[in-house]
């Protein structure tokens, strides 16, 4: 074989070898990327654990205060808060929802402030069959009451395409609308809503229904774990190519 028609038979490999070396390199820096990502990620996830965290264990604030930190960052979730008021009880709005493996309802309730306003308390949980407030009618405190909870953020929207819509007809909830709660639940024309809502703390209901303390802190933390994934991966991908660039040095020249 002469010299040209070696040279065109070693150069295709020699340039299948570069092109693999440089899509490895290019792969191991997504993967490089992706792991960092989770890292970044993770201390994300603490800090707001850690936010979470020390806000319940805080003592409650006011009305007021709460209303004040909520127009300065917008944000008052899991703040202790006390609220004085009387409940509207025949607005009751029905959030479907599980607790402690029992299928029913959360039940959001408005309440009249003393400033004439509304404020959208979850009293607490309720079985499916006792979604009718007649069930639970010793449950629908008359009068004057204090409630001490976690306010919690508004929606801005539905969070997912997927979740069914809200059954106004049904009075059945998939997702918390703020808004459409307060108009579907009979307050007087012209009502002044508080920007936010409250869950109410574990306080027995006479009855004992609904049951308070409800609040949902699902917040998943795997980060880490993901990070060491993409980490690992990238490490087998650089013993790869180490691999298989040490195998072609060793290689015999012809």
């Amino acid at each position: 074989m002469s010299g040209t028609q070696e040279a065109s038979v070693k150069t295709p490999s020699r340039g299948r070898m570069w092109l693999a070396g440089v899509l490895g390199i290019a792969a191991m820096a997504v993967l490089l990327a992706l792991g960092t990502w989770q890292v970044q990620r993770l201390h994300w996830k603490e800090s707001l654990l850690a936010t979470i965290d020390q806000r319940m264990h805080a003592a409650p604030i006011s009305l007021t205060e709460a209303e004040r930190l909520f127009a300065q960052t917008g944000d008052v979730d899991y703040v202790p808060v006390t609220v004085t008021g009387s409940f509207l009880h025949e607005g009751e709005r029905h959030f479907l929802a599980t607790w402690k493996g029992q299928a029913g309802f959360f039940v959001y309730t408005p309440l009249r402030l003393e400033d004439g306003r509304f404020l959208l308390v979850n009293r607490g949980f309720v079985p499916y069959g006792m979604k009718d407030a007649s069930s639970r009618a010793e449950g629908q405190v008359p009068g004057t009451v204090s409630v001490t909870g976690l306010a919690r953020n508004p929606l801005s929207e539905k969070p997912s395409g997927m979740m069914p819509d809200n059954d106004l007809a049904k009075n059945v909830f998939y997702w918390k609308d703020r808004d459409v709660m307060a108009a579907s639940a009979g307050l007087p024309s012209g009502y002044a809503l508080v920007p936010f809502f409250v869950d109410a703390d574990a306080a027995p209901n006479p009855g004992g229904w609904p049951v308070g303390g409800v609040t949902l802190i699902d917040l998943p933390n795997n980060h880490l774990q993901y990070a060491v994934t993409w980490y690992g991966l990238a490490a087998a991908l650089a013993g790869v190519l180490l691999v298989s660039w040490a195998g072609r040095r060793r290689s015999p020249r012809r």
